[in-house]
Parts: structure tokens; C-alpha cells; sequence
């Protein structure tokens, strides 16, 4: 599951080994900060992997972060806000995903 919020994106996968756990994981360090401080996980290096950052939690704790995370939503652009909370590089690679998922948007939709 890709998830992007105002502070970065992640991406969360079950473990390999611990089916109770999750493995949520960043390009960069700052993406993985608010959860992991929220979870009291340990952000972990992974440089020869996929992607180069990891945290490990339960099911129970990565519901509740974004739970937290919708509930604490004020913006009503999510663009905008990302320019302003990651800055102009980060807010280009996500407007690079926004465009890509035109790709495939319904033949019906407009």
C-alpha cells in the first residue's frame, strides 16, 4: 500500500517472517519521522534494499497513525500542502505520480 501525506510517502507491506507485523518503508528518513515517533519504532537503514529506510509495527499502530493523520487534515489542496510542508522537489515527483495515474483514469470519467 503506497500511502502519501502531507509529511512524505510511505510504502507498507506485511512482513516476510512476522505476519502479525507490517513493514512500512521510505525513499527518505523525514517520511518515516511522524510515524515512527508516534509509534515509538526504531527507523531502521536498509541501504541495499528497495527502499533505504524501514520501520516495523502492528496492524493496530499504523491504523491509528492514519487515522490520526486524516483527522488532523486542514488543507484543501493536498499539492499545495505538500509544497509547503516537503518543498518544491518533493512536490514535483508527487505531481510526476498525479499525472502518471491520468493513465488510467476511466474512459467514462469526463
Amino acid at each position: 500500500m503506497w500511502i502519501f501525506t502531507e509529511t512524505g510517502f510511505v510504502s507498507a507491506v506485511r512482513h516476510f517472517s512476522e505476519p502479525d507485523q507490517l513493514v512500512v518503508r521510505a525513499r527518505d528518513h523525514l517520511s518515516l519521522e511522524g510515524l515512527a515517533d508516534f509509534c515509538g519504532a526504531e527507523i531502521k537503514r536498509t541501504p541495499v534494499n528497495d527502499y533505504p529506510y524501514r520501520v516495523q509495527i502492528t496492524d493496530e499502530k499504523l491504523a491509528v497513525w492514519m487515522t490520526k493523520q486524516i483527522s488532523s487534515m486542514t488543507y484543501t489542496n493536498f499539492k499545495n500542502r505538500v509544497h509547503d510542508t516537503r518543498g518544491h522537489d518533493f512536490a514535483d515527483a508527487l505531481m510526476m505520480v498525479w499525472s502518471a495515474m491520468h493513465e488510467v483514469e476511466d474512459a467514462e470519467a469526463r
